[in-house]
């Protein structure tokens, strides 16, 4: 069997969007993904369906394999001709014993390469407000192990070196060791007014930060809680962070957020609420599944020629439609005569992308818009085709009906519960730390309000703020005893950002 190949990929410091494109194309054409505590899940999500996802993460002292073995594992991957992406949190190479398993690669004649990645050091300061050099305060930077190995008979730090020596000093893994660390600086002639930061989780949504001075940051450390995983950076360019911080200023940092969108439609509004500073929790409540059956669709198609009208009320309907007519072997050209209606900006650049302008697109993003837009039109004898979800909601059809139209309604997918994660869900609500939940339809609330347990939902949320992204969703989540907080005023993705964003920064 041919050997296979080992990629040594830095995952980097938490935030996914700070994944390489080498490292992220690595992932993607991985046959095996053996990754530490630190890699961010999203990045996951990069690997192909079928490639074996292996954790070997270290969190404090609990070690799920010790490095010998995983040293092991990567070899004997690539000698069964896996290509074998090794993912290590920020840099391979910076404390991430990225070395030992590439000396170990190559006694056992294993080709590899190394990704480089984003060292926290570098992005939690940055993330932080802090620029570890600044020409005004210093240009000396060293990277230190807070951890050192514990088999060695000494330490190799030159502590008096560091005291004295550089301008900025950023400690690994050092949190546990902080008294020790603070007083060698001390001791070996470092001023005890040095400024100092704390870094946890950097570059993520539960970044926390305290500042201090070599003889305050123990005492603040502890009363703060900090643990790892932390970095701790010390110099006078932490005094820069005060007018330099951008990431924690953001409106909605700190805020953990539920996302209740099907997940394959969840990326924007993740996206969008991240982006705010909220800490996203995907716990998606349905899945979009395209019909069994195509005979309708089938049909319908077959006959595009006799339609005068063809109306998408959902994106899903949009790519479920056009999959199925390039299926077919046809494309845009066979809708040339049919003018097409949509509910919503999202659904008409969705048509649009698929090379069709909308030839409606009410100002109000629901059925009765639709309907109030079709007034001016004649519709006496007008064939309608509507390619939607089965448990869409019947007015649209009645009302073009009512108008005299002939209406085609096909139900080309439909939505059903998601159940796994109800576990999870509840336990992320028993902690307090959920802010809100989201609700992108009706389908949302209802299977939401089903993974919870009857007698005890409105205990679970209730310090839980409800944000809704209209009001036909808003009337099924009240009819349902749900308080909602928030209706957006644009019944879209953005529009529904905007609102939770006003929400929260409300004077």
């Amino acid at each position: 069997m041919k050997t296979g190949k080992v990629y040594l990929i830095g995952a980097g410091p938490g935030d996914p969007g700070l994944i390489t494109v080498k490292g992220q194309a690595c992932i993607q054409a991985a046959d095996v993904v053996v990754y530490d505590y630190l890699a961010a899940p999203a990045l996951l999500a990069h690997a192909a369906p079928k490639a074996e996802m292996i954790y070997v993460g270290k969190k404090g002292g609990d070690h799920t394999l010790p490095q010998g073995s995983i040293n092991q594992l990567i070899v004997d991957k690539a000698r069964q001709g896996c290509v074998v992406a090794r993912l290590k949190g920020g840099d391979p190479y910076i404390f991430g014993r990225g070395g030992e398993e590439a000396e170990e690669l190559v006694a056992a004649g294993i080709p590899f390469e190394v990704v480089p990645g984003v060292t926290s050091a570098v992005a939690g300061a940055a993330y932080a407000g802090i620029p570890l050099t600044h020409r005004d305060f210093t240009s000396t930077l060293a990277f230190v192990t807070g951890h050192e190995d514990p088999t060695k008979a000494s330490s190799s730090i030159d502590w008096k070196a560091l005291a004295t020596g550089m301008g900025t000093l950023v400690f690994f893994m050092g949190v546990k060791n902080l008294p020790m660390i603070t007083a060698r600086l001390q001791d070996n002639g470092m001023p005890p007014e040095t400024p100092v930061a704390l870094i946890r989780w950097g570059t993520t949504p539960r970044q926390q930060t305290v500042t201090g001075t070599l003889n305050t940051i123990v005492a603040i450390a502890q009363q703060a809680g900090m643990k790892a995983p932390a970095i701790i950076v010390i110099g006078k360019v932490v005094g820069l962070r005060e007018r330099l911080q951008w990431f924690e200023t953001r409106p909605l940092f700190g805020r953990t957020i539920v996302v209740t969108r099907a997940r394959a439609q969840a990326s924007d509004l993740v996206e969008r609420l991240t982006a705010l500073g909220a800490r996203c929790l995907e716990y998606p409540t349905i899945e979009v599944m395209p019909a069994e059956e195509n005979t309708a669709l089938d049909r319908a198609i077959a006959a595009l020629a006799t339609y005068d009208w063809l109306i998408f009320t959902s994106v899903n309907g949009v790519d479920i439609f056009f999959d199925r007519l390039f299926a077919r072997g046809l494309d845009v050209r066979a809708l040339a005569q049919i003018r097409t209606a949509v509910i919503g900006p999202a659904t008409a650049e969705r048509l649009r992308r698929r090379g069709l302008c909308s030839d409606i697109l009410p100002e109000s993003y629901r059925a009765e818009a639709v309907i109030e837009a079709f007034s001016s039109e004649d519709m006496t004898g007008r064939r309608v085709l509507l390619p939607r979800a089965a448990e869409a909601r019947p007015i649209l059809p009645e009302e073009l009906r009512r108008l005299g139209a002939q209406v085609d309604e096909i139900a080309i997918y439909h939505t059903r519960p998601v159940t796994t994660g109800a576990t999870e869900l509840i336990a992320d609500l028993e902690n307090g730390r959920v802010a809100m939940v989201t609700f992108t339809s009706s389908s949302t609330v209802r299977h939401f309000n089903q993974m919870l347990p009857p007698d005890r939902r409105d205990q679970l949320l209730a310090d839980v703020h409800i944000a809704s992204i209209g009001p036909i969703t808003t009337e099924t989540a009240e009819s349902l005893g749900f308080q909602v907080d928030i209706t957006a005023d644009e019944y879209t993705i953005p529009g529904l950002c905007q609102a939770i964003e006003a929400f929260f920064t409300a004077p």
